[in-house]
């Protein structure tokens, strides 16, 4: 059955039909598109999660040495890989169906266009044969009528005995002439229904049949075309289900990896003081009376006694931001331990904004994986971040300088003994831009090993490709964003998503 056959009178519903094909390949499209502004919202909630619990500063890592603490962190780093897979998710299909699909409709709505004009072009030169075909119908009709009158008139004319012998042969020629044209009259229409026949059988049997099959055709390969598309749907993410159930397979690793006992211990060993508990009670007799007075006091003062219970409160004097309210020695460990933290905050921030930069740089370059505006926010706040970290640096070396200097000019003896650490805190902001030059080193050497557990298509710029069980060295590690720069044995360089491999142990 086809459409040339069966529905060779059915222009109106064949229209119809096809236009309704091809609106429901708009709405799949834009089905799409909201499924993935989905994704890449759910990521991007997924991704404020983890770096809104992911725990940063010095205490914090503190409690990071504790199992239940660890495994957490480590819940929070296989969300944010997931949290990529499900970008990826929302990429692919956005290029793999929604683009591809846009573009095949524009190239079938041009070929159904040209089907339905064809038809109505073909219909339109029948219908003016039709009408030529009932031009000459009237012509022959009217000459016929004409010839019959002139016939009858002719006989009239024969019979009547007044008329002269020049009257009835003028009628007689009359009429001859009258039936001689209204048969050619009718040997011209003879022909044209002949020719408008065979225009007809022509429409009905060939070019209308050929028309709608044509346009069953298309309508056929569009719905494949379609079909395709719902295929693909349930494709791109099955190809990224067994990373995502190796994401999930860590979050439930992580909660094996606890061990409460071990918990306790490290907490024991971090908090003990180490002392004594307090001995009994000495009793005090007074009943022996008065002895001579040693000093102002003409009583026997009472001993004085240590703390007699390790809850009671402390006196302590109110902080300073200098820990100038500590003793020398532990003001210059406080000083420096705050120094090494606001360094390493400062190390994070400036790795935070290189890697924003890199992401506009990519969303600059491909628009359609972001609006590189979006990030300016971020860039601002992590700009006046850096910014705020390197005023608070210069104002904590300076407190440790002068702990340093007034211990010399006390006790220096003291610091001559301990030169070595004294050079070391004098001058901390020395570690920081020697790490600094290492990057304009001429030759970079690899951080490390990694092998790649899945095989990966790159196709955006500054992506490479890689393939399964490849060994491949790590240039530059994560920095939050979920890829990683490696290269490859054949000197190839480039991006890659972090969670497609393996890190060598």
């Amino acid at each position: 059955m086809d459409w040339g056959t069966d529905l060779w009178d059915q222009y109106d519903v064949i229209d119809k039909h096809t236009q309704s094909g091809l609106d429901l390949v708009e709405r799949y499209i834009k089905f799409v598109k909201e499924r993935t502004e989905i994704e890449q919202n759910y990521a991007k909630q997924l991704r404020n999660l983890t770096k809104k619990y992911t725990k940063r500063g010095s205490k914090d890592e503190q409690d990071c040495k504790f199992s239940n603490h660890a495994s957490f962190q480590e819940i929070l780093n296989e969300l944010n890989d997931y949290a990529g897979q499900r970008e990826l998710i929302a990429e692919n299909m956005m290029t793999g169906i929604c683009v591809d699909l846009t573009k095949y409709l524009q190239d079938i709505k041009q070929e159904r266009k040209t089907h339905l004009s064809e038809a109505k072009k073909a219909q339109q030169t029948l219908e003016s044969s039709f009408k030529h075909l009932e031009s000459i119908k009237k012509r022959f009709a009217k000459e016929w009528a004409e010839a019959e009158k002139a016939t009858q008139q002719a006989e009239k004319t024969e019979n009547d005995l007044n008329a002269t012998k020049l009257d009835v042969e003028k009628a007689k020629l009359h009429a001859h002439s009258r039936v001689h044209t209204a048969e050619e009259s009718r040997n011209d229409y003879a022909a044209q229904l002949q020719k408008y026949n065979k225009e007809q059988n022509g429409f009905y049997y060939s070019e209308i049949l050929q028309i709608f099959n044509n346009l069953q055709d298309m309508d056929e390969r569009r719905i494949r075309r379609l079909a395709q598309g719902y295929c693909q749907f349930s494709d791109i993410e099955k190809k990224v289900l067994p990373i995502i159930s190796k994401c999930l397979e860590g979050i439930y690793a992580a909660g094996g990896k606890i061990d409460e006992k071990q918990d306790s211990i490290l907490f024991i060993e971090q908090n003990k003081s180490g002392f004594d508990r307090p001995g009994d009670v000495e009793f005090e007799d007074y009943i022996q009376g008065i002895k001579p007075a040693t000093s102002d006091s003409s009583l026997n003062p009472p001993k004085a006694r240590g703390k007699l219970w390790p809850f009671s409160k402390k006196n302590k004097l109110p902080a300073a931001e200098d820990f100038s309210h500590l003793p020398p020695e532990q003001r210059k460990k406080r000083l420096q331990g705050k120094i090494d933290e606001i360094t390493k905050d400062l190390h994070k921030a400036q790795d935070q904004s290189d890697a924003l930069e890199k992401m506009k740089g990519v969303y600059e370059q491909n628009p359609q994986m972001g609006d590189p505006s979006s990030l300016e926010p971020q860039i601002t706040e992590t700009t006046n971040n850096i910014g705020r970290l390197r005023a608070e640096l210069c104002k904590y070396e300076t407190w440790l300088s002068e702990a340093v200097g007034g211990e010399e000019s006390l006790s220096p003896v003291t610091i001559n003994n301990n030169s070595q650490n004294s050079a070391v805190t004098a001058d901390p902001s020395q570690n920081i831009y020697t790490e600094f030059d290492d990057d304009f080193d001429d030759i970079e050497a690899p951080v490390g090993q990694c092998t790649a557990l899945y095989t990966f298509e790159g196709n955006s710029e500054g992506t490479i490709s890689i393939t399964e069980g490849e060994l491949l060295s790590i240039m530059e590690a994560d920095k939050g964003d979920g890829w990683m720069r490696v290269l490859r044995a054949n000197g190839e360089e480039g991006y890659i998503p972090s969670a497609y491999v393996k890190f060598a142990s």
